[in-house]
This record gives structure tokens, C-alpha cells and sequence, in this order.
């Protein structure tokens, strides 16, 4: 297992997609490690030449006058919640500029030197990983998530605050664990499902299924 950020070192400054609540989350992790944002993209036009704590919003996401830094002057991080467009911008990012997103991994996160870490993830403050755990490429971990040993992430998963995901369990692809919320030692979690806030999951969850309470049921399907 290989933790990259401790073995990889930015001296480039950050292009950041996304000008909202996770953007400016990533913004104060770089500041905290005196990693200069060079700016924002955000296809909202009306954040267009606003600022961020001093960081402007240049321009959108598709703006190849700033697309062309990335790979050359400058990283690049995806702080967009939307899987589909953050999927997007992912996509463009590897057909045209050639690069991976870089992580954004808070100073006071606790990541032991036996879990796997990809690119492009997000990890905020207070979140625990173990031993043996798997965090690939584009997942959210927002502050105070705890990922028990073992515990398998597959890419574009989003762990809410304050959520505990149990030994040896599997989030597939896209899934989405909402703040405050259990997942028992060995449960999957099937792709795109949704587990609401607050809910404890003790069984399996199937892909796109929406789950809610303690014990968890289903709800209903994601469209």
C-alpha cells in the first residue's frame, strides 16, 4: 500500500473547479499547507470575477485559456459534488491536459502508512483511516468520517461528516453515505445508492436504492 500524498510533493499552484461549499473547503486545506490557489472555474457566471477569500472566480470550466496552465504551471483539483459533472470535468481533464487531479487531504486527517490513497480525493479534517483501507480516486470525506480497517471505497464515493463506516466494508461506485451515519462491519453498498443522514445500515444496499432509518429500509429507487 502507498499513501501518494506524503510520498509526492506540490510545488505547482492549484487550479480549483468549483467555487462553492467543497471549493472553498479545498482552498483552506492548500492555504494550510501554503499551496497557492492560482484561481477558480466555475461554469456559474454570475461567481465570474468574484472572489474567494482573495481568490478570484476567472472564468468556467470549459475556459482553455486557463485549461492550458494545467499539466504545465499548474495542478488541478475537482471541488464539484455533482458526480456527473464532476465525472465530466475528470474526463476532460485526463483527455486533454493529460493529468490526474491532485489530492486535498486536511493536515489534522489521520491516514495510516498501510491504507491506499488514489488521486483526486477530498479528505477534511478529523477523518480517520485505517489499516488496510482503500480510498482510489475523486471520493469525498468530510470532516470526522472514520473508515474502519479494511473498508474498500470504489471512485466517486462522497462519506458524510461524522460518519462510521465499519471493517471490511465495500462502497461501490458513486455511493453516497450521508453525515451521522453506520455502516455495519462487512456490508456492501451498491453503486449510486444513497444512505440518508443519521440512518444504520446493518445489510447489503443495492445499487441506486435510497435508504433511510435505524435499522436502514429502502425508501425508493434513484431515477
Amino acid at each position: 500500500m502507498l499513501k501518494l500524498e506524503k510520498s509526492r510533493s506540490m510545488e505547482n499552484p492549484v487550479i480549483i473547479f468549483g467555487a462553492s461549499g467543497i471549493g472553498k473547503v479545498a482552498l483552506d486545506i492548500f492555504s494550510s499547507k501554503n499551496i497557492i490557489t492560482y484561481c477558480f472555474l466555475d461554469d456559474d457566471s454570475a461567481l465570474h470575477e468574484t472572489e474567494v477569500n482573495d481568490v478570484v472566480v476567472m472564468g468556467s470550466t470549459k475556459d482553455d485559456g486557463f485549461l492550458k496552465f494545467i499539466g504545465k504551471k499548474c495542478e488541478a483539483f475537482v471541488a464539484i459534488e455533482d458526480i456527473t459533472e464532476r465525472k465530466r470535468i475528470v474526463k476532460m481533464l485526463h483527455k486533454k491536459r493529460k493529468v490526474m487531479p491532485v489530492n486535498a487531504i486536511h493536515e489534522k486527517a489521520i491516514i495510516s502508512n498501510h491504507a491506499f490513497i488514489g488521486y483526486g480525493n477530498l479528505i477534511n479534517a478529523g477523518a480517520v483511516i485505517n489499516a488496510g483501507v482503500k480510498v482510489p480516486n475523486h471520493c469525498l470525506l468530510h470532516s470526522n468520517a472514520t473508515l474502519e480497517f479494511d473498508v474498500q471505497l470504489e471512485e466517486f464515493t462522497q462519506i458524510g461528516a461524522g460518519s462510521t463506516i465499519g471493517a471490511k466494508a465495500v462502497i461501490k461506485e458513486g455511493a453516497l453515505i450521508g453525515a451521522g451515519a453506520t455502516i455495519a462491519a462487512g456490508v456492501t453498498i451498491g453503486e449510486r445508492a444513497q444512505i440518508a443522514p443519521g440512518s444504520v445500515v446493518f445489510k447489503n444496499i443495492e445499487a441506486d436504492d435510497i435508504v433511510f432509518g435505524n435499522p436502514a429500509g429502502t425508501i425508493e429507487k434513484s431515477s
